[in-house]
């Protein structure tokens, strides 16, 4: 299993939440386009990557690549609470610290500490937090610090120089596994992603998307345009949305919205992730049992 790396990323800690991946061979990647690549080419039957940020919104990188430059599908999401770290060298101090490494992302996650903390401190891009830990490990220099997971202090021998640096405490990413092919079967708590290409940009076509779906009462769990990369004004609509293709409401609405658009791509069903997900789907089973009880006996009454 390919997942963005090195080791010691926010990516390899949520993989390591779910034990049937943390028991798999791991190979971590430089980038998620390497991560998609590897997929994509058979090398590796899952990746896994960021996909959404709760204050930084959706990791760009992942979500185009799904949508324009891969046909890979969404095997299942992990929510991890994001608690940022301030690494440096042993001995360092945070007033010593000039110059600050992190994934854009994370770095953007903590700017008000650093503005406050650190004012006026050098902000660097790495191609991820563990690699910003691997790179201040490898240089002398103590004014160099990295933003990254607790994790990396431990993999990259680092000292903690502050502990929870994000400016929202509740943070949370989200992560996907992606896999060549494949729909999981459903779970009673799904989640569905498709993307949509309109026909022409005229009054009143995403009206006519979701109207499809209130129709049918199904909520939706995120609407996002992203550009087409075609010209200024394209624009895409990814949509997510409560529910599993091989529900009949479901399959109905993809229907209706494939026959209308330009093009719909289906980017997955998959089981969806939350505090309440198992209790969830608990209790859609026991519903379902009970459903089938329910039919048997009154098809027992049949003479």
């Amino acid at each position: 299993m390919a997942f963005f790396g090195p080791t010691g990323t926010f990516t390899e800690e949520a993989l390591l939440t779910q034990a049937d991946y943390a028991a798999a061979a791991l190979v971590p990647f430089p980038t998620i386009t390497d991560v998609f690549d590897a997929v994509d080419r058979g090398e590796v039957d899952l990746g896994f990557v960021p996909i959404e940020n709760g204050i930084e919104g959706s990791v760009a990188v992942t979500l185009d690549g799904l949508i324009f430059d891969y046909s890979l599908k969404i095997q299942r999401e992990v929510l991890l609470d994001i608690h940022l770290t301030l690494l440096g060298r042993h001995g360092a101090k945070l007033s010593d610290i000039r110059r600050v490494v992190s994934f854009p992302h994370a770095i953007a996650q903590c700017r008000k500490y650093l503005a406050r903390n650190l004012p006026g401190v050098e902000l660097v891009a790495a191609a991820s937090t563990a690699e910003a830990a691997r790179q201040v490990a490898e240089t002398a220099d103590r004014s160099s610090g990295a933003v990254a997971p607790r994790l990396a202090a431990r993999v990259y021998d680092l000292a903690v120089l502050a502990e929870d640096v994000e400016d929202h405490p509740e943070n949370q990413t989200r992560f996907v596994a992606v896999a060549a092919s494949g729909v999981p079967a459903p779970t009673g708590h799904d989640r569905t992603t498709i993307v949509c290409f309109q026909r022409a940009d005229r009054p009143g076509s995403l009206h006519g998307m979701l109207s499809e779906f209130a129709a049918r009462n199904i909520n939706l769990t995120k609407l996002e345009s992203r550009p087409t990369k075609r010209s200024l004004g394209d624009y895409c609509f990814v949509i997510e949305f409560e529910g599993h293709i091989a529900e009949e409401i479901t399959a109905d609405c993809l229907k209706v919205l494939h026959t209308e658009l330009a093009g719909v791509k289906f980017l997955g069903s998959y089981p969806a992730a939350g505090n309440h997900a198992q209790d969830r789907r608990r209790r859609a089973d026991d519903a379902w049992r009970a459903a089938e009880r329910w039919i048997a006996d009154l098809r027992g009454e049949i003479e």
